[in-house]
Formats: C-alpha cells, structure tokens, sequence
C-alpha cells in the first residue's frame, strides 16, 4: 500500500498546487504523511456528511474540490461546524486534500469533465492565459431547450434544476462551458462568439445585460452539479495512476449531494 505522501505527491503532479489562485487553499488539510492509503472517496464538499460517509466505506483519504478553509483559522474546535469535521476525521485517520483552482486550471480540469458530462467536443480553453473554462461544439445544432434538456439529463439532479435565459428556439452548435460560478467570464464568452453558455451562479445584473448585448443563450446550473463529473474524472485518473505503480487503491467517488439548496417552489407571483 502507498503511503499518503506518495499518494499526495501523484495527485500534486495532476493539479500542481502552484497553479491555485493567490487567494486560494489548496493542499492537504490534515493526514499523516507516513500512513498508508487503501481507500479513497472524492467529493465536491468537504462537510460532515462526506466525513461520515468516509467513516462508513472505510476511506483513508477525502480528495475534495472545495476548501475546507477558504478564508483562515484562529480554531478547530469541535464546538465549530468545521472544525468538528476536522476531529471527525483526524479521529478516524483520514486525510483530507484539497484541489480547488488548480484543478479548474488543469488538462483535463474541472470543465474538461463538465463537456465530457454533456458529450461536448472540446476544441480549446475559453481563457487561454490560465486554461479557464471550455469552449466546445455539438455532434449537430440543436434548440436551446434541446441543450437545456441534454443538460439537465446528463447533469446531477439538484433542486435548482436548469434555469435558461435567451430564445428557446435559438439554435446551438458552439458553446462555452465552466464548471462553478462564471459570470465573471461573460467577456471572454462574447469574444469567443459561441452561442450558448453553460455554467453555473448566474446573477441578475450581468445575464440580463449579457442577453441584452446578443443574442446568446445561457443555461445555469447548480454549482455543485457543474463541479461534480470532475470527482469521477480525477477519480479515473487516480485509479490509472494506482493501476501504474501497483498499488491496489479502491477509489470511490460520493453521489450524497451537497447542494445547500433543498427544494423548489414555483411562485403564482404577487398580485399587482
């Protein structure tokens, strides 16, 4: 069995650490660089209900995507949400780790698996000065609703579901994807010319000038859903990685959503 270092040092080599944003965390959060690995369960959030699941499949190591720790520390005290995860798994010898923004960066990265979710062909990054993001086409042009219903089949089910702003009918043969929030890349969309943009944390100032600008279309999905196909794609990765040198790893990756939002109402609207 591989030790955790050994484990740590395979999986920096996929997401090398330096390739994180400056105010990013990423790397290891805890774990004994000695300890041997045999199981390993990815997930997108690092909460207790990944820690416990960890417990019950008998894992030594959470690969997350999410920090733990975004912003800093003064505890882990058990008494904090956190830092109860933090006893959790230190308790129960398992590491955690942690590839956010060096992972959304890489090749294949986070979006890499989001157009592979969607049976896009990727033909290049959306952003080429730091690998963000994915500019794809279709097999063949299909409606907006035709690409809205693609993806919220082939995406996990979440209680945000899909939302579509643009013309239902509007046909789509280029699209632009990136996985988690991406309405900050709305420039680099439009300089790419594509038709459609799937992502995820739209806001209401920048889509509605973003439609206003042209005609695009722009599909929103839950954050958690655009970022969970890159767990079962690094988690391949590790596997051939283990495969390679013999080490026998079983690498499991979580279905328990960890979408915050829990349910969905359709509002009759307020009387005027």
């Amino acid at each position: 069995m591989p030790r955790l270092s050994e484990v740590i040092a395979s999986l920096d080599a996929l997401w090398p650490p330096e390739r994180a944003e400056q105010w990013d965390a990423v790397g290891t959060v805890c774990g004994d660089p000695d300890a041997e690995v045999t199981r390993v369960l990815f997930a997108v959030d690092p909460v207790q209900e990944i820690a416990d699941e960890a417990i019950a499949l008998g894992a030594d190591l959470i690969v997350a995507h999410h920090p733990l720790y975004l912003r800093g520390t003064t505890t882990v005290a058990a008494s904090h949400f956190k830092g109860r995860v933090v006893h959790t798994l230190i308790k129960h010898d398992i590491a955690l780790h942690v590839a956010h923004t060096n992972a959304d960066t890489a090749d294949p990265g986070v979006s890499d698996a989001l157009a592979g979710a969607l049976d896009l062909r990727v033909t290049g990054p959306l952003v080429p000065e730091n690998n963000l993001g994915r500019i794809c086409e279709l097999d063949r042009p299909e409606t907006l609703a035709e690409f809205a219903a693609r993806a919220a089949k082939r995406l996990p089910a979440t209680a945000q579901g899909i939302r579509v702003a643009g013309d239902p009918e509007m046909m789509v043969r280029r699209v632009a994807v990136s996985g988690g929030s991406g309405d900050s890349l709305f420039d680099a969309v439009r300089a790419a010319g594509v038709d459609a943009f799937l992502t995820a944390d739209l806001r209401h100032h920048p889509v509605s000038e973003a439609t206003q600008r042209a005609p695009i279309g722009l599909i929103d999905a839950a954050h958690w859903a655009t970022e969970w196909p890159w767990c079962e794609q690094a988690a391949a990765q590790l596997d051939q990685i283990s495969d390679r040198h013999g080490w026998g790893l079983r690498v499991h990756v979580s279905k328990t959503v960890t979408d915050p939002w829990s349910s969905h109402h359709t509002s009759p609207g307020a009387p005027n």
